[in-house]
């Protein structure tokens, strides 16, 4: 075997070369494991975050993204303006396309895998090791560096991510991931440079990227508490100074995240505190704890959002003790020693202080979560490495054997499991046959059910998510919808009053309650009760003023009974308050065609041109007026930007074609005729093979 010097010659070319190989084999296996949801559908806040987000159609609201929460119609919740950065990025190259948006979630989960995979190899040699555990150059050098693959490995292909990757509204946990993982790693980096201008760079780099993590979800404050832990607990060779100025640093950053959390037009509102007593908390933290560890061992019955909060059916409650024994062995392998103590200490600190904020100490919209493992399953595998490097030389050969076989079953079923997510009907079913039985679930799969016409089937279910959570506001709404395509108009409206009635904006604040008052309102004014109707729609709009459809629905109702210049004044308010709602431009530039003011008109169709990249309304209407005005070639040319926006729309080529006639250019609209009959052609050719 060759000595130490010899193994460490050549190290440096022979890391570079295996890295490369290590990160192929980790974008490999990460890939492939989620690849069966690369097709699927949108599903559950999918509809609100991608579908219908005004705040993602335009590169230029990328600024206006920080000044929203992620649902920009909340008036609290969670503050992640990189995730809708990132959904306007997928919606610029992509469109409509889901592929895009799942293919975006992949690419952002294995770049965590792969920076997670460099930060560990980075860091291993420091933490992994107790000072009688580096014996010699070759181990110091490749141990590290295996354990750091094998974590990266484990981790990246584990189903417990299965919500964080993909469900392309759990984008944030991949973001945070990637944005806190590759500011660790500049920071280490700038550490070894001599030259002092590529010092400062770097640090700068790694303090942007770090405020992005902050902006891209919560947890990027405990990223920073562990990259802390690191700095003043591991890292030898800094400096009492340097340690101070990233202490400094932190500091600044959270400032400077505390100011753009400010920045929402709208400030969180007050949640009534919990009625939890200390001991329930208690008992719940250990509950959550014991289902975190049986998901780490055994990645069964996921179903994404889980409750502990359940009263224990038999004797023993097997959650707590499960928890509380996590808790020994946390306990017991930080005081043992032996080679792997340091890592051991470092994985149960790094799974102790990312699992706090999520372990029920406060209160939350669920007791469980699978996509919260997504941090602290670093620090548990790294805890469980460091119980093998304890491990004689030959059982550590075997751990490593059983690791590999572990990531092939976990490829397995994290693939399975991301089956689950075509569709929504597939989702919420499956949902419910793993024990996902939660009022939200039973909502949702009632909604699939009656998006597919199937309204009887639909309300059964909301009816026993009623009897479950009889003042679900959700419940009520969507079961009166079924009931009034039923037919069954009076316990319709019932429903929509009670649900109105409770229809304050939610500590959920995703949520959109104010749909009761909009169908209630809708039901009085197809009773003719135009009064009642506009009643509850005013009093909607206060409890919910960034609601587009209560003042669009209301607009419509003043220009049916007053005329276009009545309802002028409800629209405009609203589009010159939120400037970035391209609907809301759209509809005030049809009120002042009506009007006659074609001057208005263009500049609210070109506004809300520029605020919507894929949309062609607002340029066929902006060369509607062109062509009123007599301006023939601007007509021409808006018309030719519509055309290409949608190039596979037939329409877009008969109004070119009509402006290129009254523009006397007979030849070419006849060139743009025939390549619409081309595009039927194709499309009747297309339908028999279908």
């Amino acid at each position: 075997m060759p000595a130490p010097a010899a193994l460490a010659a050549p190290a440096q070319a022979r890391f570079w070369q295996r890295t490369g190989v290590c990160i192929l084999l980790l974008l490999l296996f990460g890939i492939a494991a989620r690849l069966p949801a690369l097709h699927g559908e949108l599903i559950w806040d999918d509809h609100l975050l991608v579908e219908t987000n005004p705040m993602i159609r335009s590169p230029l609201l990328v600024a206006e993204a920080f000044r929203h929460y992620l649902f920009p119609d909340a008036t609290e919740g969670h503050y992640r303006p990189v995730q809708t950065v990132s959904y306007i990025a997928d919606y610029y190259f992509w469109h409509t396309d889901t592929v895009g948006f799942h293919l975006s979630n992949i690419c952002w989960h294995a770049a965590a895998g792969v920076l997670l995979y460099l930060l560990l190899a980075r860091i291993f040699p420091t933490v992994l090791l107790s000072a009688a555990g580096r014996r010699d150059g070759a181990n110091t050098c490749t141990v590290p560096r295996i354990a750091a693959f094998m974590v990266a490995l484990l981790w990246m292909v584990h189903p417990v991510h299965s919500a964080a990757v993909d469900y392309i509204s759990g984008r944030a946990d991949s973001l945070v991931f990637v944005f806190s993982a590759g500011a660790w790693l500049l920071y280490l980096q700038a550490g070894v440079r001599t030259q002092s201008a590529a010092r400062a760079a770097l640090y700068l780099l790694a303090a942007t990227c770090a405020l992005l993590a902050l902006c891209s979800r919560e947890s990027g404050l405990t990223w920073m508490l562990i990259f802390l832990l690191y700095v003043f607990g591991f890292e030898r060779t800094a400096t009492w100074r340097r340690k101070a100025a990233v202490l400094s640093a932190c500091a600044v950053l959270l400032l400077v995240y505390g100011a753009l959390r400010q920045l929402p037009e709208s400030g969180p509102q007050d949640i009534a505190a919990s009625s939890r007593t200390a001991g329930t908390t208690a008992v719940l933290m250990l509950r959550a704890l014991g289902d975190y560890a049986r998901l780490m061992l055994l990645p069964t019955n996921l179903h994404v959002e889980r409750t502990v909060a359940s009263s224990v059916k038999t004797f023993v409650d097997f959650l707590a003790i499960g928890g509380a024994v996590l808790l020994a062995a946390f306990l017991y392998g930080a005081r043992r020693g032996g080679r792997g103590r340091q890592a051991r200490i470092f994985g149960a600190a790094w799974f102790i202080i990312t699992y706090l904020p999520v372990s029920n100490l406060v209160h939350l919209n669920a007791t469980v979560a699978e996509h919260w493992l997504y941090l602290p399953s670093v620090g548990f595998l790294i805890f469980v490495l460091g119980m093998v490097l304890d491990l004689p030389t030959r059982y550590q050969r075997s751990a490593v054997a059983f690791a590999s076989l572990a990531v092939l079953a976990l490829t397995a079923r994290s693939a399975i499991r991301s089956s689950d997510w075509v569709d929504p009907e597939t989702f919420f079913r499956r949902t419910f046959a793993a024990g996902g039985s939660n009022s939200r679930i039973g909502v949702n799969l009632g909604v699939v059910y009656a998006r597919r016409g199937e309204h009887a089937k639909a309300e059964a279910i909301l009816r026993k998510v009623l009897q479950v959570a009889p003042n679900y506001p959700l419940a009520r709404n969507n079961l009166a919808l079924a009931l009034a395509q039923q037919g069954n108009k009076n316990e319709a409206a019932e429903l929509f009053r009670t649900a109105n009635s409770a229809g304050t904006p939610s500590s959920v604040a995703h949520e959109p309650t104010s749909d009761a008052a909009l169908h209630l309102a809708r039901l009085r004014y197809n009773d003719k009760d135009t009064a009642g109707a506009r009643a509850i729609l005013a009093d909607a709009r206060r409890a919910f003023p960034g609601a587009w459809e209560l003042v669009r629905f209301e607009s419509e109702i003043v220009r049916a009974t007053e005329g276009a210049e009545a309802a002028l004044p409800l629209v405009t308010a609203f589009a010159d308050e939120k400037w970035w709602h391209a609907g809301a431009s759209l509809t005030a530039g049809k009120l002042f065609i009506e009007q006659g003011n074609l001057a208005r008109a263009g500049l609210a169709f070109s506004h809300a041109s520029r605020l919507d990249v894929h949309d062609a309304r607002a340029l066929n209407l902006l060369a509607s007026v062109k062509m009123k005005e007599e301006r023939l070639d601007e007509a021409c040319a808006v018309q030719r930007r519509a055309v290409a926006r949608r190039p596979d729309e037939p329409r877009q080529y008969l109004m070119l074609a009509e402006i290129l006639t009254k523009m006397g250019r007979p030849g070419e609209a006849g060139a743009v005729l025939a390549q619409v009959s081309h595009m039927q052609a194709v499309a009747e050719a297309q339908v028999p093979a279908r």
